[in-house]
C-alpha cells in the first residue's frame, strides 16, 4: 500500500491482511464443528449453492471496470495467466490422481478443484508477495467470467470416465452462483459506490464467514468418511497447490513477463475457487468429492501466506 492511497482503501487492505492470516484457523474451526455436530449441520446442506451465490455477490462489490482494463492494456500477461490457470491446474489435477491412484470419488473432487477458478484470496495473497495486484484482480475476474463454460467443459473431460457428469447442469449452475451474482455485485457498486465503499472493509470478513459455513456443511455430509480418507485427500491437496504454484511461476519467468507478473500468474494458477469446487462436488457428484474443495481452502491460504513470505524475503535480501 502506498501512501497516497485513501483512507477507505488502506481500510479495506488492513481488514484483507487479517481475514487471510486468520482464515485457515477460522476454516479448520469450522470443519471441526462439521465434524463434531454433523447431523445437525447437514441439515442445512441446502444452503451450499444460495451461500456460494452470496459469495460471488460479495466479489462482484471488490470489482470495477477499471479492473477489466488491464486486458486490453497488458493483454498478454492476463491471457497468459488466465490460460495456464485452465490448463495447469485440471491436468495436474489428473496427475495427481494417477499417481496417488485415488478413488473415483476423491479424484473427481480433486479434479474439479483444478477446473474452477481462481480464488479471491489470491488478490491479497498477490498484494502481501510484492506480486501485481491489479493484474492479479483482473486474472480472477477474467477466469471467474469463463467458468461457466470451461469449469463444466473440463471437467466433463477429464472426470467424465470416472464419474457421470451433468456438463449442461453444472453450467447452468455456475450461471446462476458465479456468473449473475459477480454481474449484479458489479452494478451494485456502480450505482451505489458511496455505500459500497463503506462496507468493502467488512467483505473480506464477511466472504471467511460464508465460506467457513460452506466448508462446515461439506465436512458434516461426509463426517463418516473424513478420517478414512482425511489424509488421502490432504496428501493431494498440497501436491496439487505446490505443483500449480511452482508451475504458475515458471511459466510467467519462461514467457518473460517480468518478476511481479510471474509472481501473481504463481498465485493465481495455484491458488482456487475451492468453496465453489466443494459446492459443485457436492451437488453434482458426491459429498466425499466435495472434500478436497474443503481442504483445499485451509491448505491453499496457508501456503499462499508462506509463499507471500519468501517473496518479500528475497526483497529483503535484494534490498540489502
Amino acid at each position: 500500500m502506498v501512501a497516497g492511497d485513501p483512507p477507505d482503501s488502506r481500510a479495506e487492505d488492513r481488514s484483507a491482511y487479517r481475514a487471510v492470516t486468520l482464515f485457515p484457523l477460522l476454516v479448520l474451526l469450522a470443519g471441526g464443528i462439521g465434524y463434531a455436530l454433523a447431523g445437525p449441520v447437514s441439515g442445512g446442506a441446502g444452503l451450499i449453492t444460495p451461500l456460494l451465490g452470496v459469495i460471488m455477490f460479495g466479489m462482484g462489490l471488490t470489482l470495477t471496470l477499471p479492473d477489466f482494463a488491464l486486458v486490453v492494456r497488458r493483454p498478454l500477461p492476463v491471457l497468459l495467466g488466465v490460460a495456464a490457470q485452465y490448463a495447469v491446474m485440471p491436468l495436474v489435477g489428473l496427475l495427481v490422481v494417477t499417481l496417488l491412484r485415488l478413488p473415483d470419488e476423491i479424484a473427481a473432487g480433486v479434479i474439479l478443484v483444478g477446473c474452477v477458478p481462481g480464488g479471491t484470496a489470491s488478490n491479497v495473497v498477490a498484494y502481501l508477495a510484492r506480486a501485481d495486484t491489479a493484474l492479479s484482480v483482473t486474472m480472477t475476474s477474467v477466469s471467474t467470467l469463463l467458468s461457466p463454460l470451461l469449469t463444466p467443459l473440463l471437467t466433463l473431460w477429464l472426470v467424465g470416465e470416472r464419474l457421470p457428469v451433468d456438463g449442461w447442469g453444472m453450467a447452468r449452475t455456475i450461471v446462476v452462483i458465479v456468473l449473475v451474482p459477480v454481474v449484479l455485485g458489479l452494478l451494485v457498486r456502480l450505482l451505489l459506490p458511496a455505500v459500497v465503499r463503506r462496507v468493502l472493509p467488512l467483505m473480506p470478513w464477511f466472504s471467511v464467514l460464508v465460506i467457513c459455513v460452506v466448508v462446515a456443511l461439506v465436512v458434516s455430509l461426509s463426517a463418516d468418511q473424513l478420517l478414512e480418507a482425511g489424509l488421502l485427500v490432504a496428501a493431494a491437496v498440497v501436491l496439487h497447490n505446490l505443483l500449480g504454484l511452482s508451475i504458475g511461476y515458471a511459466v510467467g519467468r519462461v514467457t518473460g513477463v517480468g518478476e511481479r507478473s510471474a509472481r501473481t500468474m504463481a498465485i493465481e494458477v495455484g491458488m482456487q475457487n475451492s468453496g465453489l469446487a466443494s459446492g459443485l462436488a457436492a451437488t453434482f457428484f458426491t459429498p466425499v468429492a466435495a472434500l478436497p474443495g474443503a481442504v483445499f481452502s485451509v491448505w491453499h491460504n496457508l501456503s499462499g501466506a508462506v509463499l507471500a513470505g519468501l517473496f518479500r524475503r528475497r526483497d529483503a535480501r535484494q534490498d540489502g
